[in-house]
């Protein structure tokens, strides 16, 4: 049982940052996102929370994974972890309730960094961590695409 809390928790705690997250957001996407100039490869809106739903699983299992490893670098990857996650969090904030699209583009692009990292001090020991975090860098270099577009664009 308590090998499955390893995973289940933080499963827990990064549903409830995008949980926390979508109200900082929520009357943005409502009025303001709608106006704005997108790409044409914006995905349809019901993409969203499709896509982070899986992230989600996926990141919490990756850091769960983690933690109930011999992994000797545990402390400093959940360092890792933790920042990304709080990165994620404030781009919500910084791009929707702000309504700030360069403030988002270099939170997005910290943001980037620190999964990309991430997953790479993952990886050698931990492989499955590493390879969880993949559907997460394909939609953030999706995001930051956008992110960099509507900047421009607008």
């Amino acid at each position: 049982m308590r090998k499955f809390l390893y995973i289940l928790i933080p499963v827990i705690i990064c549903f409830l940052v995008g949980f926390t997250a979508s109200h900082f957001q929520s009357e943005s996407i409502q009025t303001w996102y709608p106006t704005l100039n997108k790409p044409a490869i914006t995905p349809p809106n019901i993409a969203f929370p499709i896509a982070w739903n899986i992230i989600y699983l996926c990141m919490g299992i990756s850091i769960g994974l983690i933690l109930k490893s011999k992994e000797r670098n545990k402390k400093f990857i959940t360092s890792l972890f933790i920042i990304q996650l709080f990165l994620n969090f404030t781009w919500s904030i910084s791009f929707f309730y702000l309504q700030n699209p360069l403030f988002g583009f270099i939170n997005i692009i910290l943001l980037d960094l620190a999964v990309l990292y991430y997953a790479l001090k993952c990886y050698p020991t931990q492989k499955v961590s590493g390879i969880l975090f993949i559907p997460y860098i394909l939609w953030l270099s999706l995001a930051t695409y956008l992110n960099a577009y509507i900047l421009i664009y607008n």
